[in-house]
C-alpha cells in the first residue's frame, strides 16, 4: 500500500525523536483526516439539495421517528446535538421555510411538538438517499467485514470517550 500524509508525520517523529511511541498517531490523525475530508463532501453534498449540516440534522432527527415526524424540542436538541438557544433560532429558519411546524403537546400545556411537514421530509428523504449513496462510493475501498471492523474499533473509542 503506497504512504500517505500520516506515514510521513510517522517516519519524521521516528527519525528525530525515536524514543516517542507515537503509533497513535496513525490513528488518530487518519481519523482527523477523514473527518475533515467527510465534513467537506457533506457540506458539498447537502448544499446541492439546499441544506446545512445542522438543519440535515434536525429534519434527518424528526424522519427517523416514523409517521407522525413529531418530537419536543428537548429531544430533538438531544439527537441532533444543538444547545438550546441554537435550536430555537433553527427551528424558526426551519419554520419559515416551511420544513416544520411548532404545535402545542397536547399531553402537556407549556410544551410544544415539532412537525416535521411534507416539504421537510422530501428533503430529509432526498438528503439521506444521496449521503448513503456518497458513504457507499467513499467506503469502496472496505469490505464488509473491514467495514464491520472498522465500525466496530471506532465504536469502541466512542464508547470509552463517554
Amino acid at each position: 500500500m503506497p504512504a500517505d500524509s500520516v506515514d510521513l508525520i510517522l517516519e519524521q517523529w521516528h527519525r528525530t525523536r525515536p524514543e516517542l511511541d507515537a503509533s497513535g498517531l496513525a490513528v488518530m490523525s487518519r481519523i482527523v483526516l477523514l473527518a475533515k475530508h467527510f465534513q467537506h463532501i457533506d457540506k458539498g453534498l447537502l448544499k446541492r439539495v439546499g441544506l446545512t449540516l445542522w438543519a440535515y440534522e434536525v429534519l434527518v432527527a424528526l424522519r427517523r421517528q416514523g409517521p407522525p415526524y413529531r418530537l419536543s424540542p428537548t429531544e430533538l436538541r438531544r439527537l441532533a446535538v444543538l444547545s438550546s438557544g441554537a435550536m430555537t433560532n433553527r427551528l424558526d429558519r426551519l419554520e419559515e421555510r416551511g420544513l416544520v411546524k411548532r404545535s402545542a403537546d397536547p399531553n402537556d400545556r407549556r410544551g410544544v411538538l415539532i412537525t416535521l411537514l411534507p416539504r421537510g421530509r422530501e428533503l430529509a428523504d432526498q438528503a439521506i438517499a444521496e449521503r448513503l449513496a456518497q458513504i457507499e462510493r467513499v467506503l469502496k475501498p472496505l469490505n464488509r467485514r473491514e467495514r464491520a471492523a472498522t465500525a466496530e474499533s471506532l465504536k469502541k473509542l466512542l464508547l470509552e470517550l463517554g
